[in-house]
């Protein structure tokens, strides 16, 4: 309270440089408010509050502009008022002047703060600016239950603070009281206001197959094969796998403590047990949750690209040297993802991994998450599928777009073969600002457009082949030569015209799309 004249003089200089006018203006710092309306309404609501305090900076009825017309526009000059009795005078907390205003009001200290902070009996924010953590805990503690929002300002945040009144978008915007007693923005939280919501009351089985999220204690689902030989699209929730059994010994305990540094006396001192809630040599937590990946994981290359992450993991009961241990792996949730870069589509799964001991008794429990690959909607040109779609192909097949007939379209794909491996060099007509684009794209499952015109090629009649049955055997003949190809030069990279330089990874990409194309392009694929 001893410091409201310097701090309204301080004000009056700041407020003092702030320009009015015009926005367009590079020299103006402030607008219009919304309508003329609006500024009647926050000349009435600074009348009411002046009539116990007093105006100490700015003048309701002038303002000062650059390039606009006061008669034209709503303007209004920052006001700044000065409240020497906040809590006699009670206008200062319940009359809302919603425009460039303000009130100093003196306080004694800190719980001062907190009672005048009160009074407006909720809003939707409130700023601090203090130096003190101490005091920022008292007030923010304090002040909260008449809140949504508080912005405590120190030297750290200044740099980044967007200001007393601008919310990020996950934090809870609305307040109580006069505030609106809501949440109306903030995240998922903001968006659950708009959403019908329902509960379902019902077993763990129910709910599951309703929500599409396991339960536990749902009945499990049988898989034909291991879950993580299956794609993002064909993971069932409940999805379940039952483990053999692990007996862990104490060589393992003592290999696990020498290989983490983690000598923590239950698992390395057993003579340090008395008085503990271990009764023997105990399994390390992570020793458990890595022995369950050991036992649930797939080896195989698949559908799984990566470990993606641990959502929560509990220890239930301690695991002693010479105890037996078996996994129950079950699909928990499937969450979409974005691919990005020379990345392919995939999904999040999240698998509940529950661990017991030879008696059923549950010992641990966690949510581990996968990256899963989604299945390619292109076909794979192995000779199989090739041959199988070039049979229904004759001369008389038509195109459903396009110009080339049957036999130049099959010795147009083997011609791409040709471009794979070769060693020459070749003009590139994607422009280089947006060629990485063009190349990651190979990567995502769409197809490339019908009726695009292709970078290369002799569409005249032209042929290299006598007949439609020479060019298939011609294409069969040069996807094998290519498949040697792959074996006797892995580092190979060739240039395509539109996607750039390649290797030989991406070529096959660019094979599936291509010969997905044109074979769709005759109805091959039908």
């Amino acid at each position: 309270e001893n410091l409201v004249e310097d701090v309204q003089i301080a004000l009056g200089k700041a407020l003092g440089k702030v320009t009015i006018g015009d926005p367009q203006n590079d020299k103006v710092r402030m607008g219009a408010l919304a309508s003329k309306d609006q500024v009647a309404e926050v000349r009435e609501r600074v009348a009411e509050i002046t009539a116990t305090g007093e105006i100490v900076y700015g003048d309701p009825s002038k303002v000062e502009l650059i390039g606009a017309d006061a008669e034209k526009g709503a303007f209004l000059s920052p006001i700044l008022m000065l409240e020497k009795n906040p809590h006699q005078n009670t206008a200062v907390h319940e009359v809302e002047a919603f425009g460039p205003v303000s009130t100093l009001m003196p306080y004694s200290g800190i719980d001062d703060a907190i009672a005048l902070a009160k009074l407006g009996k909720g809003s939707l924010v409130c700023s601090i600016t203090t130096a003190d953590d101490t005091i920022a805990r008292d007030f923010v503690r304090g002040a909260a239950s008449h809140h949504g929002r508080i912005l405590v300002l120190n030297r750290d945040s200044a740099k980044q603070s967007t200001g007393h009144g601008s919310p990020l978008p996950t934090l809870t915007h609305g307040g109580p009281g006069r505030a609106g007693g809501g949440e109306e923005m903030g995240g998922m939280r903001g968006v659950k206001h708009y959403m019908q919501r329902c509960a379902i009351q019902v077993s763990p089985t129910t709910i599951t197959e309703v929500t599409g999220v396991y339960q536990a204690s749902a009945k499990y689902k049988a898989a034909d094969k291991h879950p993580f030989a299956y794609h993002f699209e064909d993971i069932q929730p409940g999805m379940s796998l039952r483990t053999h059994k692990r007996t862990i010994t104490d060589t393992d305990i003592i290999n696990f403590a020498n290989l983490t540094w983690d000598h923590f006396y239950a698992h390395t001192d057993i003579t340090s047990l008395e008085g503990s809630i271990f009764e023997q040599r105990t399994a390390h937590g992570y020793f458990l949750l890595a022995a369950a990946a050991g036992l649930f994981v797939y080896p195989n290359k698949g559908p799984v690209l990566a470990n993606y992450g641990l959502e929560e993991c509990r220890f239930t009961r301690p695991v002693y040297h010479n105890d037996t241990v078996y996994v129950r792996l079950t699909c928990k949730e499937k969450r979409e993802r974005d691919a990005k870069g020379r990345e392919h589509p995939s999904g999040i799964v999240k698998w509940f991994v529950e661990m017991f001991d030879v008696d059923d008794e549950l010992v641990s429990v966690a949510t581990i998450l996968t990256m899963v690959a989604k299945k390619s909607p292109f076909l794979k040109p192995n000779e199989e599928n090739m041959r199988a779609a070039l049979s229904k192909l004759t001369g008389d097949t038509k195109p459903k777009w396009g110009s080339m007939d049957a036999q130049r379209m099959v010795e147009h794909i083997e011609e791409a073969y040709d471009y794979a491996m070769t060693d020459e060099e070749r003009e590139i007509t994607t422009p280089e600002k947006i060629l990485e684009k063009f190349t990651e794209s190979l990567y995502n499952h769409r197809p490339f457009p019908e009726g695009s015109d292709a970078p290369y090629g002799d569409w005249s009649d032209s042929r290299r082949h006598a007949d439609l049955n020479a060019a298939k055997k011609a294409l069969l003949d040069k996807h094998e030569a290519y498949l040697q190809f792959k074996k006797e030069n892995p580092e190979h990279t060739a240039i395509h015209s539109v996607f750039g330089r390649l290797n030989l990874y991406e070529w096959d990409l660019v094979a599936r799309k291509h010969t997905t194309h044109h074979f769709n392009q005759f109805g091959l694929l039908d």
